[in-house]
């Protein structure tokens, strides 16, 4: 579940950081693709540490 949160939560992110620095459209997927990215691999490190740690 963090796994998927993480990835919207990134998208969300990215979409916002572009739009404020004045990017157009394409530009917000960029970021909200590189930013579910990162995310969505923070996720899985912290998905593994949960199912580890219970």
């Amino acid at each position: 579940m963090i796994f998927f949160a993480a990835i919207a939560i990134g998208a969300i992110l990215g979409w916002y950081r572009a739009g404020r620095r004045g990017g157009n459209r394409l530009d917000k997927l960029q970021y909200a693709a590189a930013h579910a990215i990162l995310f969505a691999i923070l996720g899985l490190f912290a998905t593994i540490a949960y199912y580890a740690l219970t």
